[in-house]
């Protein structure tokens, strides 16, 4: 079978303001080295790759790479291949939800208001960084320590290192370095003012293959470790939109709610932009 490859905009508020997604199907045939060179190639931030589930709950299984690695969650790979996936004519075995198995396990998403949302996976790695990592994070932002109104590790998988900032205008005026010798995963987040379309406005930079920092326009697994600090901090006690990709130029929104079990559901729009099959590779 010639696997299809779908190009998926996810998070964006309108047609092409979202995080780029290319979604392999029916990938069961490919092996790891494959994925990567075909990950490298489509040059997207991530590349997700559906095949037939092993565990007996889940409708698909997705492995998630990214220019260098394979990561065991991702969230707008997430959204993107249930996307993918469902507009394949997959069925749900629970038309109550679906269940996505991953490097992280099995994760719930569901069909509401139009929309996907996936259930936040529990943090790999929480808790206050110490003075040697969040000065490394002050020199990448390139901020001083009095700027930060709290930082904490919280990694469901990629990595990453919150630092909280008191505005949105503060997270969008950061002008990181762009090189740095290790990997490095850094999500910052500042509060807009009341009454616009979105409640916080969040950057995620990160280290490639290479060394230099890329800006990810949209970032589910990082909005999710966010809403589940602050959800848990107090310092927001209802559902909110995020804003993200405005440097960029990009419209992201990611759609966050806790519900009455504290279970974050993280959601967003998808889009298939482009559809086609893979030859010659």
């Amino acid at each position: 079978m010639t696997p299809a490859v779908h190009m998926v905009d996810v998070f964006g508020s309108a047609p092409l303001s979202g995080n780029p997604l290319a979604v392999v199907a029916d990938a069961d045939n490919l092996s790891a080295e494959e994925m990567q060179r075909l990950t490298r190639w489509f040059n997207f931030s991530e590349t997700a790759f559906l095949l037939a589930p092993s565990h007996p709950k889940a409708d698909y299984r997705v492995r998630i790479f990214t220019q260098d690695r394979e990561l065991p969650f991702a969230g707008h790979p997430t959204l993107g291949s249930c996307h993918a996936w469902l507009s394949s004519h997959g069925s749900p075995k629970n038309e109550a939800e679906i269940i996505q198995e991953c490097g992280a396990g099995l994760v719930q998403i569901q069909r509401a208001h139009g929309r996907l949302a996936f259930a936040a996976p529990p943090l790999i790695r929480s808790g206050t960084p110490t003075q040697d990592e969040l000065a490394a994070a002050l020199r990448l932002l390139e901020i001083e320590a009095s700027d930060v109104l709290d930082a904490a590790w919280i990694d469901n998988g990629p990595g990453w290192l919150g630092i909280r900032l008191a505005s949105a205008e503060q997270v969008l005026s950061l002008d990181p370095v762009r090189r740095w010798p290790v990997r490095i995963d850094i999500g910052v987040i500042g509060p807009h003012a009341e009454g616009g379309d979105a409640a916080y406005e969040v950057r995620a930079f990160f280290s490639d293959h290479l060394g230099a920092i890329v800006e990810d326009p949209v970032t589910g697994s990082l909005n999710a470790s966010l809403a589940q600090w602050l959800f848990a901090a107090g310092l927001t006690e209802s559902s909110y939109v995020a804003a993200q990709g405005t440097r960029l130029g990009r419209k992201g929104r990611i759609y966050l709610t806790r519900d009455d079990a504290g279970q974050v559901w993280v959601g967003g729009e998808t889009r298939t932009h482009v559809k086609g099959e893979l030859h010659s590779f």
